[in-house]
């Protein structure tokens, strides 16, 4: 599956455990509605790996929509693992604590997380209690 505008490229594939959402360019008001679709149209897996090295900008709406995806894969007993976040994302994830939400594999990890049904970090991450937005600091 793909989700496509000028700002926003989603390309989506799907693996008996695993789902890659591949996301480069802009996550912001005007495309937020792709990324959530992308998102929400994923099959449920124990690992959904999306994959934000091509990612230039994620806004507050895109941080939304991306703490709402974490929580729809959480309740379907899986884990959203952000992957290889550039610089200015990585930002904003430490800014929103999102960072402590979520695991955040870099390139070496996901390689050999692919080997594996599902990678010992993320049994751990699944095994803490699931943050809600009562454990989620929003810097101003």
């Amino acid at each position: 599956m793909k989700e496509r505008s000028d700002r926003l490229d989603v390309q989506v594939r799907v693996g008996d455990q695993v789902v890659q959402v591949r996301v480069t360019g802009e996550v912001d008001i005007a495309t937020v509605a792709a990324f959530r679709s992308a998102l929400w149209s994923a099959p449920a897996r124990p690992v959904v790996q999306l994959e934000m090295s091509g990612l230039r900008l994620l806004s507050a709406a895109g941080v939304r929509a991306l703490l709402a995806a974490h929580l729809r894969v959480r309740a379907r007993g899986g884990e959203l693992v952000l992957v290889d976040p550039t610089p200015v994302v990585t930002r904003v994830l430490r800014a929103t604590g999102l960072h402590r939400v979520m695991p955040i594999l870099e390139p070496a990890r996901v390689v050999e997380a692919a080997r594996r049904p599902m990678p010992a970090d993320l049994v751990e991450a699944a095994g803490r209690p699931p943050a809600a937005a009562g454990g989620l600091v929003l810097a101003a």
